[in-house]
C-alpha cells in the first residue's frame, strides 16, 4: 500500500499548480519587477513591467512595440503628457520563467515618443488588471517580492475580506467604512496615494479641522506633476475599515470632481475612491481572484512618515529633467523661498536627479524635519544651489491603534 501512496502523492505534487516569485523594485509606491518579452527572431527580451492592478490598459512603449513587431494603428491620441496610439498587445510574457497569458487584453496603447511608459517611471510595460485577474498574485512590500501563479497556486495568509470583482476588467472594490460611514473603496496597488472624494475631504475636514490637512500635493501626492497635484487636497485620515483589516494614519488627496465622475463611471459601482499603495507598504496584499477575496498581512514594522520631505511639487519630462512646478507653503510662508516655479531640479545633495525615476527623485527629497537637502537647481540656463529644509507636511495622528499582523484560521491553503 506504501509504494502506491508515494506514487500518488508525487503526481500529485507534480500537477499541482505552482507560482513564481520575483523581486520588485518600489518605485514611488510603484511594483515594478522584470518581464521577458518573445523577439521576432525566437530570443527574448528583459524590460521593466509595472504591476498595475488599478489599470485596465495594458501600456507598451512604441519603441518596444516596434522591436516586438506589434502593428500600431488609429491616429496618435492624447496620452498622458503625450501620445498614444491603439496597438496589438503581445501573445503572452514571461515572469520568472512562468508564461503569462495576455490573451485576456482587448485594450493595448502604444505611448509614443517616450522611453517609458509614464512620465518618471522605469517600466516600459505595464501588466493591467486585465491579465492579473487569471491568476493568484501577491504583493509583498515588506520584503520586496511579487508572486503570481495560476488560481490555487498560493498559500495566501492574513485577515481576509470578500472583494466586489468587475470579472471583465479585473477591477477590484472592498467594503470599507470611514468614521462610521459605509463605502466601497477600489484597491489600485499602482496608484502611489490614495485618491477619495475631493467634496468628502473638504467635509470630513470641516467637521474635524485638527486633522492634519493641506493644499497641495508633495512626496507620494506628487504623481505625475500635472497642475491638478498644486491644487489637491491632502488630509491624513487616522482610521480606514478596508474590508476586515484597519489602515491607519493613510495620507489621502482629492480627486477632482470631473476625475471623480470618470472613476465613479469606471467603477461600474458606486464608489468614495480607491486605497494606493502608500496605506499599504508595510503590508502583503494577496488577491484571489477566483474566490473574490482579498488578504491581507500587516507586519510588525510600520512604514515611515511619507510626506518628511522637501516641499516641492516636480514635473518630470520627455527630457528626463525634473521641473519645479510649485513650491510648498509651510506655516504660511513658501518652505523653499529661493525656488521658483519653472526651475529645473539638476541633482539632490550632489546625486543626479535627471534620468532618474520620481521614485528615486523623492527618496533624495526625504529625510528627517530639520535636515537640510542641497538642490542643485537651473534658472534661464544659469546653476545654482539652495540649501532647502525637510518639512513635517502631514504629521502622524497620535491617537491611532497599533495595527499587528493577524492569522486567518480559514485562509485557503
Amino acid at each position: 500500500m506504501a509504494a502506491p501512496l508515494l506514487l500518488s502523492l508525487l503526481a500529485s505534487a507534480q500537477t499541482a499548480p505552482k507560482a513564481t516569485t520575483v523581486p520588485i523594485t518600489l518605485d514611488h509606491n510603484r511594483t515594478i519587477i522584470d518581464v521577458y518579452l518573445p523577439l521576432p527572431d525566437g530570443q527574448t527580451k528583459r524590460v521593466r513591467a509595472w504591476v498595475d492592478n488599478g489599470n485596465t490598459e495594458l501600456w507598451i512603449t512604441e519603441d518596444l512595440a516596434n522591436k516586438l513587431a506589434l502593428a500600431l494603428s488609429g491616429d496618435p491620441q492624447p496620452a498622458l503628457f503625450g501620445k498614444q496610439r491603439v496597438v496589438q498587445p503581445p501573445a503572452n510574457l514571461q515572469i520568472g520563467g512562468t508564461n503569462i497569458s495576455l490573451a485576456g487584453v482587448h485594450d493595448a496603447k502604444a505611448i509614443l515618443g517616450r522611453e517609458s511608459v509614464a512620465p518618471g517611471c522605469s517600466a516600459e510595460i505595464t501588466l493591467p488588471s486585465t491579465v492579473l485577474r487569471n491568476y493568484d498574485v501577491l504583493f509583498d512590500f515588506p520584503d520586496r517580492q511579487f508572486t503570481i501563479g495560476p488560481p490555487g497556486s498560493i498559500s495566501f495568509r492574513g485577515a481576509d475580506a470578500r472583494i466586489l470583482l468587475d470579472p471583465n476588467s479585473g477591477f477590484i472594490q472592498v467594503p470599507s467604512k470611514i468614521y462610521a460611514q459605509d463605502f466601497n473603496l477600489a484597491l489600485d496597488l499602482g496608484a502611489s496615494i490614495t485618491l477619495l472624494s475631493a467634496d468628502q475631504i473638504a467635509q470630513w475636514h470641516k467637521a474635524q479641522p485638527s486633522l492634519p490637512y493641506r493644499i497641495g500635493g508633495v512626496g507620494a501626492g506628487n504623481m505625475w506633476g500635472t497642475a491638478e497635484e498644486t491644487r489637491w487636497p491632502l488630509l491624513r485620515i487616522p482610521n480606514i475599515q478596508f474590508g476586515s483589516t484597519t489602515l491607519i494614519n493613510v495620507a489621502a488627496a482629492g480627486f477632482p470632481e470631473e476625475e471623480f465622475q470618470w472613476f465613479q463611471k469606471r467603477a461600474g459601482l458606486p464608489t468614495l475612491g480607491l486605497i494606493g499603495a502608500n496605506a499599504l507598504v508595510a503590508d502583503r496584499v494577496g488577491i484571489d481572484y477566483a474566490h473574490t477575496t482579498l488578504y491581507l498581512e500587516p507586519t510588525a514594522h510600520g512604514s515611515a512618515p511619507d510626506m518628511d520631505v522637501v516641499g516641492l511639487t516636480l514635473r518630470p519630462g520627455p527630457d528626463r529633467r525634473y521641473t519645479i512646478v510649485s513650491v510648498a507653503d509651510y506655516q504660511g510662508k513658501p518652505s523653499v523661498p529661493d525656488v521658483q516655479p519653472g526651475d529645473f531640479l539638476l541633482a539632490v545633495d550632489g546625486a543626479p536627479a535627471t534620468g532618474a525615476t520620481m521614485g528615486q527623485v523623492w527618496s533624495l527629497l526625504r529625510g528627517a524635519p530639520g535636515q537640510t537637502r542641497t538642490l542643485t537647481l537651473e534658472r534661464q540656463s544659469k546653476r545654482f544651489t539652495v540649501d532647502a529644509p525637510v518639512r513635517r507636511f502631514l504629521p502622524l495622528t497620535p491617537a491611532s491603534p497599533t495595527r499587528s499582523p493577524r492569522r486567518n484560521p480559514h485562509r485557503r491553503n
